[in-house]
């Protein structure tokens, strides 16, 4: 069975969860789908688990790959972007984005800015991940409450797990598309040793342009009023690249290895024609894994990172306006005890994990004071599986955690030589985060399976939300952060039902959250009035929004269903399709919650043949109407890919991916988008795109 990163693995059966469609979740180029796969959420090696999870690896995730992780994963059952552009996108999981999706680079902490504001790059490039793992749902008793909504883990083996058999290289090639990207990434990777201890490496380098996305012909809409036609989106063009080293020592007990690696990326900010964005981000990590052979435990796991993170916003003068940098360090220590009590007791986990990080901003548009955020937690999971064997797939399931946090944020306040005082005194509070979970599988006659789950999650206030007080270019407003917000709580129940026979499945999730207070940056109703940078202008006025608790709510319901409409030889007809919605509501309001996305169904249709693959992709969006005082109703869309795929005779495996996305051209606005850049930048238009993909 496939591992991963320490606290990071579990394995679960394929049909049931992985994304059914062969141009969603393929993981080789023979195999439409593999047997088992690895799954974030559950640190036990299960081969169920009861939390909704889908995979991206192998041919399917290079026909989805693209610049940015939320569009990537966009489309996925449960998960939209948040699209600032084409070059600043995060999931959005639920309905739930920001500090409340937990983005993960193997298990470690990404940091970067990208949650202080929608403009922000996530620092991860997808060309180099070898597997996507999305968990949709609270998980936060491995990962805090920043991940009430979900987990997004970016799989690869910087630092190798085991040795390699011999040496080995991969190499991808990517061009076209409606930002004309081109790209390239190659891997190699090797060892040396006896069979009971050894030395393996890794090595991976990227490199990526892109120019301003073509779009269908659209009117741009700035601050109201209408710009001229155009057929591209404007300063959006892009140069990413970086790479990394990494290498473990292999023993008959376990692991230990250290990784470096750099990320550079410089992109145009479309609300801002005249400004980019210049950010870099090194991280240094270590992971080891052993297994001490003492009776009871079965393992113990330590992963540790320091990431140095910079981000400079370039004026068209060429001179930097606002510069963001982040210090990290984290770690995470976990020991998986053997079952208590003897076979068939439960098996566990306890860990324990430290974060710290001190962020600072600097410039015109900084907006947030300089501020140390540091967090502790304990947490503790237990799985019982009643049969003979724990993974066995007929057997009831029962899972239950805790999880506890100490968090304090301090505001560093203004500098002693500040010309203008703005975010007042140093300042600083604690909290004390709790949470817990209980879930169940339970096996029914006719290869059904019920599942459910119930949690309580608390979330911490970030920096922002207790100390922003500045205008956000972003969303066009004079944001104010508060200082006395308390924890947030939430409240989560789900539902699944899924039924398997042979080449058909069929999943239903029905979920919903109660938010006791979410914390929602909610317009007041004021104007704030600023002086302009020229004396001669007239001040410039900004709307007001204040970070506030309110109570709220979302609910939903996500369908996959796959069935093979023929096969003949070895070849195969198949059917997919995906239904998902979410509705959120501001309860104190009386009005839906912002940036959700509507109602939307994807039906792929696959033809599998033994040299050959291909197929199409109807992508359907409903008309999102369902929005609060402050936005409009985005419209809906139908857009058609179609793609095919062909072997190479090239040495080792080699194929070519041709994909033609939005065939009809259809003019498409993403819903989950803030407003000041919904109308500026549409969906991609039609465009065609190569890939070829080569391992040996």
């Amino acid at each position: 069975m496939q591992t991963t990163r320490t606290g990071v693995a579990a394995a679960l059966l394929a049909g049931a969860l992985v994304p059914t469609s062969w141009a969603q979740g393929a993981t080789d180029a023979t195999n439409p789908v593999t047997s088992t796969v690895v799954i974030t959420g559950n640190p036990l090696g299960s081969e169920r688990t009861v939390q909704p999870a889908a995979v991206l690896s192998g041919n399917g995730l290079a026909l989805r790959r693209a610049s940015t992780l939320g569009e990537t994963l966009d489309g996925l059952p449960g998960v939209a972007a948040s699209g600032f552009g084409p070059n600043a996108s995060r999931p959005v999981i639920r309905g739930l984005d920001g500090d409340r999706v937990r983005l993960l680079d193997n298990g470690g902490t990404i940091v970067d800015a990208s949650s202080l504001s929608f403009d922000h790059a996530v620092a991860l490039e997808p060309l180099l991940v070898e597997r996507l793992e999305v968990l949709r749902g609270p998980a936060v008793l491995l990962y805090g409450g920043s991940a009430t909504g979900g987990v997004v883990n970016a799989i690869h083996n910087r630092i190798p797990r085991a040795r390699p058999e011999a040496f080995g290289a991969r190499a991808e090639l990517r061009a076209g598309g409606a930002a004309d990207e081109r790209a390239a990434v190659a891997l190699l990777e090797g060892g040396a040793g006896t069979a009971g201890a050894g030395l393996a490496w890794h090595v991976d380098a990227f490199g990526r342009r892109t120019d301003d996305p073509r779009v269908p012909r659209f009117t741009p809409v700035e601050d109201g009023a209408p710009l001229e036609p155009a057929e591209r989106v404007r300063n959006a063009a892009a140069r990413s690249e970086g790479g990394a080293v990494g290498a473990s020592f292999i023993g008959a007990a376990g692991h230990a290895g250290l990784s470096a690696e750099t990320l550079r990326n410089r992109y145009g900010v479309t609300v801002e024609p005249d400004v980019t964005i210049r950010m870099q981000r090194e991280r240094r990590a270590f992971a080891g894994q052993w297994a001490p052979g003492a009776a009871g435990i079965e393992r113990i796991a330590l992963d540790a990172a320091h990431t140095d993170y910079r981000h400079e916003e370039v004026e068209g003068s060429g001179e930097v306006g606002t510069v963001f940098e982040s210090r990290s360090d984290d770690a995470r220590v976990e020991l998986g005890h053997a079952p208590l009590g003897g076979a068939g007791g439960p098996r566990g986990v306890l860990g324990a994990q430290w974060e710290r990080m001190h962020f600072s901003a600097l410039g015109e548009e900084a907006f947030v004071p300089g501020t140390r955020t540091q967090q502790q937690a304990l947490f503790v999971y237990e799985e019982w599986s009643a049969g003979a064997a724990p993974s066995a797939r007929d057997a009831l399931m029962l899972n239950a955690g805790a999880r506890v946090e100490r968090v304090r944020v301090a505001s560093e306040g203004d500098a002693p030589d500040a010309a203008e005082v703005r975010f007042g005194p140093a300042a600083s509070r604690r909290f004390t985060p709790r949470s817990a979970s209980l879930g169940a599988r339970l096996p029914l006659p006719r290869e059904l399976a019920l599942s459910a789950s119930l949690s309580h999650s608390e979330r911490a206030p970030t920096y922002y939300e207790l100390y922003a007080n500045g205008v956000h270019v972003a969303t066009g407003a004079f944001e104010r952060g508060d200082a006395a917000l308390a924890t947030e709580r939430s409240r989560h129940a789900e539902l699944g039902l899924a039924w398997a026979a042979g080449p058909h499945k069929v999943e239903l999730q029905w979920f919903t959250t109660r938010f006791a207070n979410y914390i929602a940056l909610e317009a007041t109703g004021n104007d704030v009035t600023l002086p302009a940078e020229d004396p001669a202008d007239p001040p410039e006025v900004f709307p007001e929004y204040a970070f506030r608790a309110v109570r709220a709510r979302l609910r939903g319901f996500e369908l996959e269903a796959r069935t093979q409409l023929a096969a003949v030889a070895a070849s195969r007809l198949e059917l997919a399709l995906t239904v998902d919605q979410v509705r959120g509501d501001n309860l104190d309001r009386g009005e839906p919650l912002p940036r959700l996305a509507p109602r939307r169904a994807r039906v792929a249709l696959d033809v599998v043949a033994e040299a050959w693959r291909g197929g199409l992709v109807v992508r359907h969006a409903a008309r999102q109407d369902r929005v609060p005082a402050t936005d409009t109703p985005t419209p809906g869309y139908t857009m058609l890919d179609l793609w095919g795929a062909v072997p190479l005779p090239l040495p080792g495996e080699a194929s070519a991916f041709v994909r033609l996305s939005n065939a009809t051209d259809r003019l498409g606005y993403n819903a989950a988008a803030v407003a000041t850049v919904r109308a500026l930048a549409p969906l991609p238009g039609r465009a065609l795109a190569l890939v070829v993909r080569w391992r040996w």
